[in-house]
């Protein structure tokens, strides 16, 4: 590989790199840690830099488990986001913002037992 190609590789990396994180500081939940048990969750604002979805998955010992639900969200402020489950959910979760198709924020919540 040339330097010239070693030089362009390196700079796209560094763009991409650049660009992951300005899209996690632009992308969060405002959410508490603590949410009620239940079929449908309600895990409080999101922000997302773009449109995406919230998806949530059961979680022990804080590895991430099976996807519990998900719902679609919009560009900007999302206030009072429901996630209904596929199952009552009495464990605690992970809810997963992706942006195309990239995890740009998580967020552990304690489910009320």
């Amino acid at each position: 590989m040339s330097i010239k190609n070693l030089t362009l590789a390196a700079a796209t990396l560094a763009a991409t790199a650049s660009f992951a994180t300005v899209a996690s500081a632009n992308s969060y939940f405002e959410a508490g840690a603590n949410v009620d048990s239940g079929a449908v969750l309600e895990i409080g604002s999101v922000i997302a830099e773009s449109a995406g979805v919230v998806n949530l998955y059961n979680t022990a010992n804080g590895v991430q488990g099976a996807l519990v639900g998900s719902t679609q969200i919009n560009a900007g402020l999302n206030p009072d986001v429901e996630i209904k489950a596929d199952r009552l959910v009495g464990q605690d979760v992970i809810a997963v913002l992706e942006v195309d198709g990239v995890a740009v924020a998580t967020k552990t919540l304690n489910v009320a037992r």
